[in-house]
């Protein structure tokens, strides 16, 4: 049975962020070391364990064990750790549970409390998080309304939103909060909606827990509007500079278990098709939507091209809309249904009869849709400040990507809409300047006159990799800044003997992917 979720008001609020101050990830990490801090990545607790309790009683080992892993400590450890809200205060607001007043009674933790750290266009953010504990602690599968913590998904989103200054922001799903705690940094506003009750009050512990240092810009902290409700439902009929959202986007068929934080009570991929669908509705012009989503890939629907059945559903939206879709990765039928059993905490060792039933019933019910795929990726959606979009680009990329991606994207954007205006002409009349992240690597034998291939590195953004002839890394390597794409271009073409139109003809279409993709600036 669940408890009942923390709550704080601003006094008690306060006292508890001054017996967190100073616990942060750098500290868990020199406390644990790095084989126990690379254990707790898997969400292996015992490394962990052994090191923390061999730190003695500093606060933050205390904290580290008691909030983190889950570890029973005594009343006497934890009043010194927790000086300003106490044992009594920490139990009122639902973050512990004594078991008696003596000084060696064990008190435990209610929540999973941890220190949060992420890297912004404006240096390091560094906060607390409390969710529900995971089963790595309770060695229990999670319960149906279960919190999620801060995962993967939630820290890939934080890492690929644009942070331009904004005046609304909506957090669709905003689960412990972490989305919309971003999102203060740079809206004015921020709006966060949830079907989950226990899910908007660890929000709004969160947001209150770390209020003075959530303030948009210069200003101080405004209260977030936190809104019961599912999807867009909340918010009709409003209007929004940023939606950003990882919405509870797991597939899960009849006869599997669901929990709130992950499945939307719609059938299939219905949650992002939806959103992507419909959240044009909300945006204003110029606003952009940025949401993490599941989408089946079937036998013989469009040759199984995942491309096609995304482009349906932006072919459906009431408002048209600029998008790229980028696939992370695709997972078949079985590893997709091992991977959200094993999420939840099923697994075989734990509830056979459980693993199997529910197993089955995933497999069963994307055999009978014809889904031999679910792809999973990042889907960026513009309503255009004026006339129809100019964008529609799909791509699949599973390699590393930088941390933050958000200024990468928005810079690509940026990109696309002064390419989507200019002229052959204007590329040849512009001189760009190779951005500092990229490299050029030959390879070839050493006898040969000429490399066999000529390769440019991106090493930011997406880390793409081109591949160049000898007339496209020339004019790379001479745009400095100051030479025109036409200037290069026909030096090129003296020094490679071949006619300009030649060299011009095949360099601007390279030119501008180059531009769209960050390997060359304006």
């Amino acid at each position: 049975m669940s408890t009942r979720p923390p709550a704080a008001d601003a006094p008690t609020a306060a006292a508890v962020r001054a017996d967190l101050d100073g616990w942060t990830v750098d500290d868990v990490s020199d406390l644990v070391g790095d084989r126990a801090f690379r254990a707790l990545g898997r969400e292996h607790v015992v490394p962990a364990l052994l090191e923390a309790r061999a730190a003695g009683d500093a606060p933050p080992a205390i904290l580290t064990r008691l909030f983190m892993l889950g570890d029973a400590v005594t009343r006497a450890q934890a009043e010194a750790a927790l000086a300003h809200v106490g044992v009594h205060g920490a139990e009122r607001i639902g973050l512990v549970q004594a078991a008696g007043e003596a000084a060696g009674d064990p008190v435990r933790s209610l929540v999973d409390l941890r220190p949060y750290a992420a890297a912004t266009e404006n240096g390091q953010v560094d906060w607390w998080i409390a969710s529900d504990q995971g089963e790595a602690v309770t060695a229990q599968g999670v319960g149906q309304d279960h919190v999620l913590g801060i995962g993967g998904a939630a820290t890939t989103l934080a890492s690929v939103t644009m942070r331009t200054p904004r005046h609304r922001a909506l957090d669709i799903g905003t689960g412990c909060g972490i989305q919309a705690m971003h999102a203060s940094l740079h809206a004015d506003a921020v709006v966060a909606t949830d079907i989950s009750a226990r899910a908007l009050a660890y929000a709004r512990f969160n947001e209150t827990v770390n209020a003075p240092a959530l303030g948009a810009g210069a200003a101080a902290h405004r209260a977030w509007d936190l809104r019961d409700g599912s999807m867009l439902e909340p918010v009709v009929g409003e209007s929004f500079d940023l939606v950003v959202s990882n919405p509870p986007f797991v597939i899960t068929p009849p006869g599997a278990p669901t929990y709130e934080y992950r499945h939307g009570g719609v059938a299939g991929d219905g949650v992002t098709a939806g959103l992507v669908s419909d959240v044009g509705t909300v945006l204003g012009p110029g606003g952009v939507a940025q949401l993490l989503g599941n989408w089946e890939i079937r036998r013989g629907e469009d040759g199984g091209d995942w491309r096609a059945r995304i482009e349906s559903w932006l072919d459906a939206a009431p408002v048209p809309l600029d998008a790229w879709i980028v696939q992370r990765d695709a997972l078949d039928a079985a590893e997709y249904a091992e991977t959200w059993l094993r999420d939840a905490g099923i697994t075989a060792d734990r509830d056979p009869a459980l693993w199997a039933s529910a197993y089955e019933a995933y497999l069963r019910a994307f055999d009978a849709d014809d889904v031999e795929a679910i792809g999973f990726g990042l889907v960026v959606l513009r309503r255009p400040l004026t006339g129809a979009p100019t964008l529609r680009r799909f791509e699949e990329h599973e390699g590393t990507m930088a941390t933050p991606l958000g200024p990468t994207l928005a810079a690509a954007l940026e990109a696309h809409d002064w390419l989507a205006s200019a002229s052959d002409g204007e590329v040849l009349d512009t001189a760009f300047a190779v951005a500092p992240d990229v490299t050029k690597e030959t390879r070839g034998r050493p006898l040969e006159a000429h490399p066999e291939h000529i390769l440019l590195r991106q090493g930011g953004g997406f880390g793409r990799v081109i591949k160049a002839d000898t007339a496209l890394a020339g004019l790379v390597g001479a745009s400095d800044g100051e030479l025109t794409v036409g200037q290069i271009a026909h030096a090129l073409a003296a020094l490679l003997d071949v006619a300009p139109g030649d060299v011009i003809g095949g360099i601007v279409p390279a030119v501008r992917d180059l531009v769209r993709d960050g390997l060359l600036l304006r």
